[in-house]
Parts: structure tokens; sequence; C-alpha cells
């Protein structure tokens, strides 16, 4: 679908002479009206408006409605940039000298607004209790004679799982809340931090929580209330010292008409143009960026002779690979992953540092890729005596590894500096953050007082954030990597900061990378996977291939493997991967059930081009499928062209696509389909 319609272009003056008619104003599209009317929350008049401001808090037992009205109150705007208006609103306690801030901002070209709180101590006192702080506590009236709709999905699981990011599609119904929290404070564990609420089939809002830690959500359907939203950290019942601060998650709301696919591709376009990262200061584009981890144990047995070895091999075949990536091994100690006080490069195997092989890889003009893990500290690591003020042990299970405490200001800038050494040293140009903390929420609150409940996980999730931007600002072109323990840490909030390179650790089941595309289609346009070292049949490949970012670890220097088969593969992905920036249109349900298709659609508008890309399972006994696309141009011809029937295109024209469908045939099982089409 193409860009909604522009506000800034409501709000325009024209400068007329007394003799000219004004032109009536245009009207806003009603997701945007809806979505202006929500900011003016933020901009009226904050002493008289407290009580339909969309958060709630409690403060020394009281709710926040009532106390608002008594505080002082303060209100301030200015344009961002040209789409995007902020509104600050603060709000003090003449008596404790608790100061609330609340910074939102609109965007004129995306029915969205977001915001974000702050609680500051400014008395000279410890705060009464500060609890219960929902970021977001809304409700929306239902728009329709069925129960309203929740479109969510799994996150990534632990242990992980082949259901990793599997959509789903669940009514509300009246009375039964739907409470969803993720697994052990990992921000994307389980379940994935994205909502989209469908009011009625044609209407409903977008609500999503930046937090990377552990957060709760919860929609609570009531007949005649509509739906009630609450969200925000998961606990929070602590006192304040005198000049502490800490915040609430990120809220996000999209307001959407039409349809909750066509809401999607909305929210995939305001996450390119307003959140996620440029690659490389450019434009996000597929990237090929191999490894040699699957035979050397990530990186544990590399040398620098073997790393020249594989990345000459990939140059010698002509694949058009991006970078090289050096993942867990490349320093000492590396038997166990285990590093050591300094991340220092093992000078056994790599005598000259990683910066020869580095250097080599730039000199091809290619990019580098280094792998790091600067929270999970296991017992063989200095800090064990140097700094244990600087590490949490679990104090439920008793894990023998501590959690990084990026709280502490000491140690958030003495980690920010080691890595920074690390990758200038080196010559680093894409920083990978693995996070194998198991259980980051028990290792917080083991350590919370009674009186500061959550305190420990906001300081973390503050001082992380902080490395993020320290790294980024102190290394100008620098790309984070959020591996995360395979996808742990997909929050909004650190996607404005990373990539999701590697989406997964369930890898190389090759039905489950369908769905995995499928799921983190709807939400993420950029996300990866790694190729099996194995999986060579065309069906393994294109759904190894499904997705933006391909990792292969193949053992190049066999020179035995498919080249030719791998070749035809990527030189096809090369042609229609740009359209996994496009729209996304989904022709099946998501299923890892052996006897079905999973296919789907993705449409670039501007260019005139697509693929439909689907997928026959193994014990399917259909040979052929019929879809109907989207988003084309009615009165436009189109020519698909099968990618293994290049030479017998067929053209039919948009409206016939998107009305009456084509077959598309599959006669093998399991097998894929490639279709790319352009329009004529």
């Amino acid at each position: 679908m193409s860009r909604l319609p522009c506000l800034g272009l409501i709000l325009l003056s024209v400068s007329l002479s007394a003799a000219e008619t004004p032109p009536l104003p245009p009207t806003p599209a009603p997701e945007f009206a809806e979505a202006q009317a929500w900011f003016g929350q933020f901009q009226t008049t904050p002493a008289t408006t407290s009580a339909s401001l969309p958060f709630t808090f409690t403060y020394d037992g009281q709710p926040s409605a009532k106390l608002l009205s008594g505080w002082t109150a303060t209100h301030s705007e200015r344009a961002l940039d040209a789409q995007r208006q902020e509104c600050v609103l603060t709000f003090t306690d003449p008596k404790s000298g608790l100061q609330l801030r609340c910074v939102a901002v609109s965007y004129r070209d995306y029915p969205t607004i977001e915001w974000t709180l702050y609680f500051k101590n400014t008395g000279s006192a410890d705060t009464p209790i500060l609890a219960d702080i929902n970021a977001i506590d809304a409700r929306w009236a239902s728009e329709g004679a069925e129960d309203p709709v929740l479109h969510h999905e799994n996150g990534t699981f632990f242990p992980f799982s082949a259901t990793d990011f599997m959509p789903h599609d669940t009514p509300l119904e009246a009375g039964k809340p739907l409470r969803l929290i993720p697994l052990l404070g990992r921000p994307s564990g389980g379940v994935m931090p994205y909502f989209n609420l469908a009011r009625s089939p044609a209407s409903g809002v977008i609500v999503v929580v930046g937090w990377p830690g552990a957060w709760v959500a919860e929609f609570a359907h009531g007949e005649k209330e509509g739906v009630h939203v609450t969200a925000g950290q998961e606990r929070v019942h602590l006192r304040l010292h005198p000049g502490e601060e800490i915040r609430s998650p990120l809220m996000v709301v999209q307001f959407w008409r039409g349809d909750w696919i066509g809401a999607q591709n909305t929210w995939r376009r305001w996450m390119q143009a307003h959140n996620l990262p440029k690659l490389f200061g450019g434009p996000l584009h597929p990237v090929l960026w191999p490894s040699s981890g699957g035979q050397t144990d990530n990186m544990v047995q590399a040398t620098e002779a073997n790393q020249l070895l594989y990345i000459n091999r990939y140059l010698e075949e002509k694949f058009p690979i991006e970078g090289w990536w050096m993942d867990a091994g490349w320093y000492e100690n590396a038997g166990r992953w285990q590093e050591p006080l300094a991340f220092r490069v093992d000078r056994k195997r790599f005598p000259r540092g990683l910066r020869y092989v580095t250097d080599y890889v730039h000199q091809h003009g290619l990019k580098t890729l280094l792998w790091f893990e600067p929270e999970r500290i296991m017992p063989t690591n200095e800090l064990f005596k140097t700094h244990p003020d600087w590490l949490f042990p679990n104090l439920i299970t008793k894990r023998l590894s501590k959690l990084f405490y990026f709280g502490n200001p000491a140690a958030l800038a003495w980690r920010t500096d080691e890595v920074s050494r690390v990758l200038d040293e080196e010559g680093i140009d894409v920083y990978r953050n693995d996070f194998n903390v198991v259980e980051p929420v028990e290792l917080w609150r083991s350590h919370d007082p009674e009186d500061r409940q959550g305190i420990m996980e906001n300081h973390h999730v503050v001082g992380y954030l902080a490395y993020y931007d320290a790294l980024l600002r102190r290394h100008p072109g620098l790309m984070i990597d959020s591996c995360a323990g395979g996808g742990s840490r997909n929050d909004l909030e650190t996607m404005r900061r990373a990539l999701p390179f590697y989406r997964s650790d369930y890898l190389f089941d090759v039905v489950s990378n369908q769905c995995q595309s499928y799921g983190q289609a709807l939400w993420l346009p950029f996300n990866g996977t790694v190729p099996g070292e194995k999986q060579f049949s065309t069906y393994e490949l294109r759904s190894d291939f499904a997705c933006p970012a391909v990792l292969p670890c193949w053992n190049l220097p066999d020179r035995t493997l498919p080249y030719d088969l791998l070749r035809k593969t990527v030189r096809e992905w090369q042609e229609y991967a740009p359209n996994y920036f496009g729209d996304f249109y989904p022709l099946t349900p998501p299923s890892l059930a052996p006897d079905v298709w999973v296919a789907w659609q993705f449409n670039r508008p501007e260019a005139g081009r697509g693929v439909v890309q689907a997928f026959r399972h193994d014990q399917s006994s259909y040979t052929s499928a019929h879809f109907k696309l989207r988003g084309l141009d009615p009165a436009a011809r189109y020519r698909l062209t099968d990618v293994d029937a290049p030479n017998t295109p067929k053209t039919f024209t948009g409206r016939e696509l998107m009305e009456a469908g084509f077959d598309v045939l599959v006669p093998e099982k399991p097998g894929a389909v490639i279709i790319n089409y352009q329009k004529l």
C-alpha cells in the first residue's frame, strides 16, 4: 500500500487575497484524525486534563488521576523535524519533590503517537512508594458485532522451539482478560511486545511496548466498556532516593482503518522510515554475510590461516558477500566461551591480531562483524575477584554465571571503554551483542530491597540502552547486531539501535524457517538466519533464503559442494530479495503442519515489482494452489515469471490477479516456487 496522507498538509496555512474564496481544508483520513485527537491529550493544559491522560500510577497509595491535578504542571512543545512534533508535560509534587516528565511525539506522515514517562526525585529525602506504573492505560470502544481480535505472535523460546515467532489471532472474550508477560525477563522471550488490536475487521490500533526487560501487557474486553489496555514494566513498587530517576517503557500506538494486514504494512513502512538503523548509512538491503562458524566451533578453533582460507574461498567462488562474520571464541580462554577480564584477542591463534584478518576483508571492499557478550560473566572471569560489586549472582537458582550490571555507572563506563578499544584496534564494522543470561528478571529481583522492587531492572535497562548509544556515538557508522541469545531482545527500543541479523537459535528446520520469516515480516522488515551446512536441496535453500539477511556457514574448502545450485539460489535471491522491504501480504496461514502450503507476497508498488513465494510441505496432497494478490494497480498489466521457467512468463492485469487470482503449481513435495512479477 502507498504511504498514507501526510498530516502536515492539513496544517499548512495559505495566504489569500480578500477577493479569493478560501478552499475548504482537506479532511484527514480517519486514522490520522484519531491519532491527532490522541496527541491532543498531551497538548492541553495538564492541570485540567490529568484524569484523561493515557497512563496511570499510584503514589503513596493514591491514584495518579487524583494526584496530578494538585501538582505543579508545565507544558512545552517543539518541532523535532518536518515530520515529528514533541510535547513535554511535567508534573511536580510540591510535598515530596517527585517529578513526572512525559515526553510524547506525534508523527505527521504516519498515524502514530509515542511517549515515555520519567520519574525523578528532586527532593532531599526518599520518596513515598511509587507503584503500579501503567505506561499505557487506555480504553477503545469495540466497533463490530464480533469480539475484538488481538493479532500477536510468539517470541523466541528457551529452550528454543520450532514455534519461534509463530503468529496468533486471539479473539478477546468479554470478561476474560488476556495477560501477556515475556519469559524470564527476556523482552521477546516467548511473546513479542508488538500487538495489533482489531476493534472490528475494518478498524483498530497497534500497541507496542518498547522495553528491554520484563514488561506486562493486558487486554481486557468488557461488553460496554470496550477494550481496556494496560502495559508497563511488570513490577514497580519502590522509593526513589534523592536525585534518582527511573523511566517507563516506550509506548507506541498507531491507528488504522481498512484491514489489519494493511495496518501491518503501515507499521513496516513506519519502522523503516523512523526506527530501524540505516545499513551502513544507506537504506536497508539484503545481505549475504558468511562465517566459518560451522567448521570452527564458532571461532573456538579459528585461526588467522583458516579465516583467510574461508574468506578466499567465498571470493574465489564469486559469492556476492557483504562482510565476514567472526563469532564467539576469538579471545583468550575460549574453550568454553569464557572471556577474561578484558576482551583480548588470542595471540596464539591470531599472532597479528584480528586486525590482520579485518584489514584483508576491508581490502576487498567488505565489512567485518565481531561477537561480544558483555553481560554474562562466568566463574573463570577475573571480574569475579576484581569487581564483584559489578556483578549480580542469581540468588534464586544459584546459577554459576553472574550478570554484569549495566546499572552501575562505573561498570558501564569500563565496559564501554573496553569494547570501544577492541572495535578500534581490530577494525570492526558490526558489533554483535549476544545475551545468554537465561533469567535476567530473577537476577534483578533477587537484589531488589523490599521497598525498591523493580529498581535494579530499571537501572540495568537504562544502562544497556546508554551502552548502545555510547558505542554508536563513539563509532560513527557502526552497526549493532542484536543476536541476544537468538532473538530475545527484539523490543522497539533495541530495534532503534540494532538490527536482528540473527533472529533465532532454532535453526536448520526449514518449515520453522518459513514460519519465522512469515512472523518476523509482520513486524520487523529486516531479519536473518543461518542456512544449514548440508541443506542443499532447492526446497531447503529457498526456505533458508526467505529473509533479507542470510548468514551461511558453508564448508567452502570442500570443492564437492553443489556450487552451481548455490550460485543459482543466490542469484535468484538477489533478484527478488529487495522486495522484502516492500509490503507483506500473507497468502496462507502460517503452519508447521506437514500437509499444507505456506505462501506469501511481497509487493513494492513504488517500483512496480514484487514476488510470490510458496512452499508445499512434504505430506501435502495438493500439487497446485490458487492465490489472489494484493496492492496492485488494477488497470496495469503485470508480467509473472517463475524462476524455474524464465522463458515462459505470463501476463495478467492487476485486476485479474487481485479479483480472480492465478494458479501456482508445485509438482514436487516438498517443493518451493518463486514467482517474480513486474508492472509493464
